[in-house]
């Protein structure tokens, strides 16, 4: 039977890694860095202006903010956060004070906390 019209000579693709991703990362990221210090040199090199860097910070913004499962457990993590933190602030205080109306102050941290809670 006659060969697959010439292609005989054709060696199948190879996975092995070549030019710049074989190169380990230290190698590349030097390689990178003078490129980029080459083009700020010649003064061709990209300069977010802030009009620029607004626009890109908003377009991932939206990006992020369409997957709202994870928006509602960051909002929740970001709760969480400073709630800890007005209880470590509010507990520091009451222990630098000790003595001084210090259980006065620990009723009013636990009102304002039982307000929260009812409040949301």
């Amino acid at each position: 039977m006659a060969s697959n019209s010439g292609n005989e000579n054709i060696k199948p693709k190879s996975s092995a890694k070549r030019g710049f991703a074989a190169m380990d990362e230290a190698t590349q990221r030097s390689i990178a860095s003078k490129g980029g210090q080459a083009a700020h040199q010649k003064g061709t090199a990209h300069e977010f202006d802030s009009e620029e860097a607004r626009r890109a910070g908003q377009k991932g913004g939206e990006a992020v903010s369409r997957d709202r499962a994870h928006m509602a457990t960051i909002g929740r993590k970001g709760g969480e956060s400073r709630q800890s933190a007005a209880r470590a602030k509010a507990q520091q205080a009451a222990g630098s004070t000790a003595g001084q109306g210090s259980s006065e102050q620990t009723s009013k941290s636990a009102s304002r906390q039982s307000s929260k809670a009812a409040s949301h």
